[in-house]
């Protein structure tokens, strides 16, 4: 039986209960529009990770979904032991409050086995899972997000957001947590849009509605809300180059990715 809207609902008690997709600092969700984005509330969206060079360069998104593990996009060719995992950051300026987010390295990469023999050109299968150096200390800025349950189909049109520090334009990016909410669009619409061949089973689409993802968003949340809980249904992966916000961007789809997720976390 498809996972539909209605056992979204059903589920939001259990995902609740254990202690995922719940921000302690409630979003802003009201009139919404991270090209063409908008500022979030600071602590509000407390699974978004910034993955950073050693020097505090931000190249790329991540996920938290639970005290030891970040999801993210194959794509950001994360370097095991050096570059930094930060959690619980909001404004990227020179004087950050230190005392509001965790900085962690990674103690283990596992990027999906299809990714690279499916064609990294197609992005196929974009995504990767970082293993924490040390268990994160949850706060009201740092909790995990739910994950879509393997059988999850979310209905087109429904409005989901995503979050980053990508480029707001072709040429700058923010200092603070953008976000923006982006319309789910049917695979066939979208595969009308990019080509058959393009979207693949393992991807899912949103947006063409006048905001978009762009560079440096890569790996970042699609999230889903039903009841009070945010389920991670996409993760950040591409887009048109001019990150064009008339064109739909493209994530990885959680739910298909699933059962290698839980296989991979489970054996590590």
């Amino acid at each position: 039986m498809p996972f539909t809207i209605f056992s979204i609902t059903c589920l939001a008690l259990v995902a609740s209960a254990l202690g995922c997709g719940v921000p302690a600092i409630k979003p802003q969700t009201i009139g919404s529009r991270i090209v063409n984005g908008q500022n979030a509330i600071s602590g509000s969206w407390p699974w978004q990770v910034s993955l950073q060079l050693p020097s505090g360069f931000h190249f790329c998104g991540g996920s938290l979904i639970n005290q030891n593990w970040v999801l993210t996009a194959a794509q950001c060719a994360v370097m095991v032991g050096s570059h930094r995992v930060i959690l619980g950051e909001h404004n990227r300026g020179p004087h950050p409050d230190p005392t509001s987010f965790q900085v962690m390295i990674t103690l283990q990469k596992h990027i999906h086995y299809k990714y690279f023999s499916s064609s990294m050109a197609t992005f196929n299968n974009d995504i990767a899972l970082l293993k924490l150096s040390a268990p994160v200390t949850f706060t009201p800025r740092i909790s995990p997000v739910c994950l879509a349950p393997s059988n999850t189909s979310i209905l087109p049109g429904t409005r989901c957001f995503t979050t980053g520090w990508g480029q707001t334009t072709t040429t700058t990016s923010p200092l603070i947590l953008q976000q923006t909410v982006v319309p789910i669009i049917s695979p066939a619409v979208c595969r009308q849009i990019w080509s058959q061949s393009r979207i693949t089973d393992t991807m899912i689409c949103a947006g063409a509605s006048g905001s978009s993802s762009c560079q440096g968003d890569s790996g970042g949340p699609l999230v889903c809300e039903s009841s009070g809980v945010w389920t991670l249904v996409g993760s950040v992966s591409w887009e048109r180059s001019t990150c064009d916000p008339r064109f739909p961007a493209v994530y990885a789809s959680i739910s298909q990715l699933r059962s290698w997720i839980d296989k991979t976390i489970s054996s590590n």
